[in-house]
């Protein structure tokens, strides 16, 4: 049997789960409300799912509190949440393949790539973090011989996971593992989209150990994210997702309780290519990833392509090339390379962008607006040439198969270029000359910026933004940990 079938005989077997998960269980919203989720793949209804509101979010929180409260995993040593996090990952490998096909027919994104993000990469984080929690110190501060000063990190309290759905359980698990390794209580609040491998991998907590009430799980619609950002028993939001809403989150906590709010949003990320940068299949490759991955559904997603004028004309036959060999289909085919848009609304406002550029006098090369008959939210990949720096499509993000190539002709050119954008999140550049990657990595005004590939970082690597793609806080790496944790000084005399 191919690895293909077996994914579709997989997905043929699955039972979907579409309840909300509270204290340990599956339950209906209080309600009695249920929405829709369907297959983008093929516009088919999946299943019902709970469409929780502000009553399911006060017994959420209720039991969060009181589990939180009780010490059952706050209080418990980082030895035993360590143990229970590494079980977490051991299940979470098991059932890999289930959750990444779940992932796949729920989101329209490719198998392998679910196979990644799901199988490999989410327990992993609970691995990595459940690893580091017994390794966190504080600190002894220097006084005079009668004074001690400890310095102690004590989990924040109730944190509310509000996440995407353009990477969902990924999303999720940068939020849960920090979170739960620091032994705080966890609701998290899937995008109505995507809402059912978070559902899922609630139950595989528990089966590991993580006690009941500590992790909850509600999906719904903006409102329980409003509910959450306004409760005033939520100690910390950590929220994944477009600055508009991202903004409306900094309103709920000043007008509720202060909590902290960590914020990633929105990018418009630059793919800078200088002029002595060589056109290898690798540049090429790197290029096509960071526009089209995952349908270029992708915050980080380089769209801006911006090259200098001695290579454009190189890059651009080799670029256009690759982009018509695109094999859009069955997410579940592995032959294929892109998948579907999230829903038939996004694949309209994508084509609005596609349908703008041209309108707006950027040369189409490549693709154009998807057909109106086809069954199924699929994009076609599109390529522009002939971008200018304050186009619609060079400035909002698409969130699109969208990418778009402005021509330079120096250096400082393509940075006051790569930097005119309301985001800061990545960029990418390429160079052979170690000053000039240097001088502009470290000029450009973003959180991570890759050399000679297209990169996030990993796990290790604190990942966010500047201006408006994010806030002071990171996801992944020990700085995510950190934003979980309160610091506490404790002083005492001792005469």
């Amino acid at each position: 049997m191919s690895s293909g079938n077996k994914y579709k005989v997989i997905a043929s077997k699955i039972k979907f789960e579409g309840r909300a998960f509270i204290n340990g269980k599956y339950v209906n919203a209080i309600d009695g409300k249920k929405f829709e989720t369907i297959n983008p793949a093929t516009g088919k209804k999946l299943c019902a799912v709970a469409k929780c509101n502000h009553k399911d979010v006060d017994l959420a929180v209720k039991v969060s509190r009181k589990a939180f409260n009780s010490g059952v995993w706050s209080k418990s040593s980082p030895e035993h949440r360590k143990e229970v996090l590494l079980k977490f990952a051991e299940l979470l490998r098991k059932h890999g393949d289930e959750n990444s096909v779940l992932e796949c027919i729920d989101t329209g994104k490719l198998i392998a790539d679910c196979i990644n993000e799901v199988a490999n990469d989410a327990p992993m984080h609970f691995q990595w973090y459940g690893e580091l929690i017994d390794k966190v110190f504080g600190k002894v501060g220097p006084t005079e011989p009668s004074i001690t000063s400890l310095i102690v990190k004590e989990p924040i309290g109730v944190v509310a996971g509000i996440v995407p759905w353009n990477f969902p359980l990924m999303m999720a698990v940068w939020k849960m593992a920090p979170a739960l390794a620091a032994g705080c209580s966890v609701i998290i609040k899937p995008a109505e989209d995507t809402p059912l491998t978070a559902i899922r991998v609630a139950q595989i907590a528990k089966e590991a150990g993580v006690p009941d009430g500590v992790l909850n799980v509600l999906p719904g619609y903006g409102d329980v994210g409003e509910a959450l950002g306004r409760h005033k028993d939520v100690d910390a939001v950590s929220f994944t997702g477009s600055t508009e809403v991202g903004g409306y989150f900094l309103k709920y906590a000043s007008e509720s309780n202060l909590k902290p709010v960590a914020l990633e949003m929105g990018g418009k990320s630059p793919f800078i290519v200088l002029e002595d940068a060589k056109i290898t299949d690798d540049l090429i490759d790197n290029a096509m990833n960071s526009a089209f991955w995952n349908g270029g559904q992708n915050c980080s997603a380089n769209m801006r392509q911006i090259v200098h004028k001695k290579v454009k004309d190189e890059f651009l036959h080799k670029i256009i090339k690759k982009v018509k060999k695109l094999k859009v289909g069955d997410p579940l085919d592995l032959k294929s390379n892109m998948g579907s848009m999230i829903s038939k609304g996004h694949l309209q406002t994508v084509d609005g962008y596609i349908q703008t550029g041209i309108d707006e006098g950027a040369k189409l090369l490549s693709g154009g607006v998807s057909s109106k008959k086809q069954k199924g939210f699929y994009a076609k990949p599109t390529l522009f040439d002939g971008l200018k720096e304050n186009m619609t499509i060079a400035q909002e993000e698409i969130f699109g198969p969208v990418l778009g190539v402005l021509t330079v002709k120096n250096d400082e050119e393509a940075l006051k270029i790569a930097s005119n954008s309301k985001y800061g999140l990545h960029a990418s550049v390429f160079t052979q000359d170690i000053n000039r990657a240097f001088h502009l990595a470290k000029s450009l005004p973003c959180g991570t910026v890759s050399v000679n590939t297209f990169s996030e970082g990993d796990i290790k690597t604190p990942f966010g933004g500047y201006k408006q793609s994010g806030s002071l806080s990171r996801d992944q790496g020990t700085e995510a940990l950190n934003s979980f944790l309160q610091t506490k000084t404790i002083w005492i005399s001792h005469n």
